[in-house]
């Protein structure tokens, strides 16, 4: 937990909840999570957490309090608090089977008017993932908190995605056609990591690519449908080319799911996300739209609300040959 602005955030991924409290550190730990936060009502009006806002109140000495509560299990580096004063924007979103999500994004005072692009792209990509994957958001409210000093460019949380201001806020007399496309893409990504990286997460840290390379397949193909997909292929391959081949090319060379590792946090490579992604792309030209399709469905049935590995993904995919 640190502080950001006179925000105090949370970044959790890959042993940060070690940090705050004792607790068993690990991907394949699951649980379900109730948190209560109390604090200063007039320096955090809002406190956030991961899932649904199931009580609230006011205490002595101008204090108040919000509880939260997850009901799906999921390992602590998907935990997040969020506490602070912050613009909101506020929309709704039906869900194929007819429920209604809140939706609210929350940024810097002052910011509002730079924050509709990335709302458009968070129901975009909810609407994307039920219509060509099938998967449809599960709790009643999806928040992003955007903050100038987060430390990554963006966290998947469960149902509290926080973010680099960078990856939210754009206005068009301010930001270039580049900006509103990352912006796109990123918020995507870390939505569609709600089930692929959530729901079905990592057995170790090992298996990242099974969460990161996944989804960033995803989101590369939420992008070419929505946009060109010749343009997105080419922007892929030369990210591809120009960077993930220089690495490969180096003493930091390694596979995408490594053998041994002295920080966790040196994980994160384009070996692992981008080339993670194109081994997934391998396996869908090879099955098909379809039978991929089928994969995903199978995968999903054998691991939601577990911790799988990438042969766990494999073994799903070649039962649909």
């Amino acid at each position: 937990m640190y502080q950001s602005g006179d925000a105090l955030c949370t970044q959790c991924e890959a042993e940060g909840f070690r940090h705050i409290t004792w607790y068993l550190d690990r991907p394949d730990v699951l649980a379900r999570f109730t948190t209560k936060i109390i604090a200063d009502k007039s320096k955090y009006p809002f406190l956030l957490s991961n899932g649904n806002r199931v009580a609230q109140g006011e205490l002595e000495n101008g204090r108040h309090w919000v509880q939260w509560q997850d009901p799906f299990p999921k390992p602590c580096y998907l935990f997040a608090l969020v506490a602070g004063d912050f613009d909101v924007l506020r929309d709704t979103f039906t869900t194929r089977s007819g429920r209604e999500v809140a939706l609210e994004l929350y940024v810097d005072r002052g910011n509002l008017d730079r924050a509709p692009w990335a709302m458009t792209s968070l129901k975009n990509s909810m609407k994307w993932d039920e219509t060509r994957f099938g998967l449809e958001y599960d709790l009643d409210i999806y928040m992003i908190v955007a903050v100038d000093f987060f430390n990554m460019g963006a966290m998947e949380n469960k149902g509290l995605n926080i973010f680099n201001s960078k990856y939210v806020l754009a206005r068009t007399d301010t930001a270039t056609d580049k900006d509103y496309l990352d912006i796109e893409r990123v918020i995507g990504h870390e939505y569609f990591h709600n089930w692929t990286g959530n729901r079905v997460t990592c057995r170790d840290w090992f298996q990242l690519s099974l969460k990161e390379g996944l989804t960033v397949f995803r989101d590369q193909e939420f992008s070419s449908d929505l946009g060109s997909r010749a343009v997105n292929r080419i922007s892929n391959v030369r990210t591809m080319r120009g960077l993930q081949f220089a690495e490969d090319a180096s003493p930091m060379a390694h596979p995408i799911r490594p053998d041994k590792v002295i920080e966790m946090n040196n994980f994160y490579t384009l070996t692992v996300y981008e080339k993670g992604a194109e081994v997934i792309r391998m396996i869908h030209t090879l099955l098909g739209e379809e039978n991929f399709q089928k994969g995903m469905q199978l995968y999903f049935e054998r691991h939601d609300g577990s911790a799988a590995t990438c042969d766990d993904f494999v073994q799903a995919m070649g039962r649909c040959f």
